[in-house]
């Protein structure tokens, strides 16, 4: 692995690409700071090092050239307070002005450039932007693992730039380590647990998941899908019809690997998508015609914490309800503890994807686990066997 480690940094301009995509709410007001204070290791080490920290990120998903929402500058005043240095901010990420705040930066100091989707060309992956931007710089560095899914200007292309100057930052080279952990040379018992609304996106994964999982767990919305196209009844839960005959597939496909595929058995229900329905708890296979699933039953918690709890080797990705509304929390809540009990028994536990990190959070689980992704779609992909050009790009 290509490691900050092997290089001297002193006195170099090094363009470090961090995912700093984090939530502001209508203030600017950064509403979790997560993806930041994970970049800060390897921008410490530029410093301490007396590098000259170039930082690139993009920030949200801006339509038309530069928003004030998804301005980078939003950021600086918070980052600066981690540091606990000065931090100086480029209104650009190219060009003569962005050249000249680079120039006059000084060993150890930190400039952050503005959002780089500002360009539609960072997202077509442009070649002639990406040049622009490596023109900054005498390293570059990949720490962004949410975008190392993606062919962009400033993740894949860049890289061609620094052909003998490219490295892995700390936090995505803690990524593929615990990802390899976990495929690579699992100890067994090996349990995936795949939640969220829709079988569509996991597909890929769940199929690759057989080649290596002894159990593959089911809920959340995508869990109806599946007791449909078994012949269960499931009233007005979320079903993607066009999948019935896929989630057969799937289905069979776990008995030729001999994956044991478990699927809940009982549902908590609701009349209505709100916190104050009325709610029954039902057979998963019987949901009376008024009423839509929202949260995996008793039964089923007790089967999979049970088999959580004898596992060695833990993936979780996707909540096993609508756990954002505290009436149908208990299902994810419950199968977060026993990861979590799992994990203080000695399993390696790797926990990716936006609802399952923000679930963790939600309940306090975050320090109890092995490893909290900061990518869900790359996690994803990775899971998949498929290349990522943003890691692909630092290896070649």
């Amino acid at each position: 692995m290509n490691s900050l480690n092997q290089v001297s940094l002193k006195g170099k301009r090094v363009l470090v690409r961090v995912d700093f995509n984090v939530p502001l709410d209508d203030n600017y007001t950064i509403m979790d700071d997560s993806r930041i204070v994970a970049a800060l290791p390897t921008i410490k080490k530029i410093i301490a090092d007396g590098g000259r920290a170039i930082v690139m990120s993009h920030l949200g998903r801006p339509k038309k050239g530069f928003e004030k929402r998804f301005s980078l500058n939003n950021i600086v005043g918070h980052l600066s307070a981690l540091l606990s240095q000065n931090i100086y901010f480029s209104s650009d990420c190219i060009g003569r002005k962005t050249i000249l705040d680079v120039n006059k930066m000084n060993d150890g100091d930190v400039l952050v450039l503005e959002n780089l989707r500002f360009y539609a060309e960072e997202e077509k992956g442009d070649v002639g932007f990406a040049n622009q931007l490596a023109n900054l710089a005498d390293i570059y560095i990949n720490d962004a693992f949410g975008t190392a899914h993606r062919a962009h200007a400033s993740t894949a292309v860049i890289a061609k730039f620094f052909p003998k100057n490219k490295y892995f930052g700390y936090l995505l080279g803690r990524e593929l380590e615990s990802l390899e952990k976990a495929l690579a040379s699992p100890k067994r018992p090996f349990t995936a647990i795949i939640g969220g609304a829709k079988i569509t996106g996991k597909i890929d994964v769940i199929k690759a998941l057989f080649n290596t999982v002894d159990n593959l767990i089911i809920g959340g919305g995508m869990a109806y899908t599946f007791i449909k196209a078994m012949g269960g009844v499931v009233g007005k839960s979320l079903v993607e019809e066009e999948k019935i005959s896929l989630a057969k597939e799937l289905i069979e496909e776990s008995r030729k690997k001999s994956v044991r595929l478990l699927l809940p058995t009982d549902s908590l229900n609701a009349d209505s998508f709100n916190n104050n329905a009325k709610t029954n708890t039902s057979n998963i296979f019987e949901i009376n015609n008024e009423y839509m699933g929202l949260d995996i039953g008793k039964e089923s918690i007790t089967e999979f914490s049970k088999t959580i709890k004898e596992s060695k080797t833990l993936i979780w990705n996707g909540p096993m309800g609508v756990f954002e509304m505290e009436k149908f929390e208990k299902g994810t809540k419950k199968i977060g503890e026993a990861i979590c009990f799992a994990t203080n028994n000695g399993a390696f536990s790797l926990v990716g994807g936006g609802d399952s990190v923000a679930a963790i959070k939600k309940f306090g689980f975050a320090q109890d686990v092995s490893y909290v992704s900061t990518g869900g779609g790359a996690m994803l992909e990775y899971l998949e066997g498929k290349p990522l050009p943003g890691i692909t790009a630092i290896q070649n």
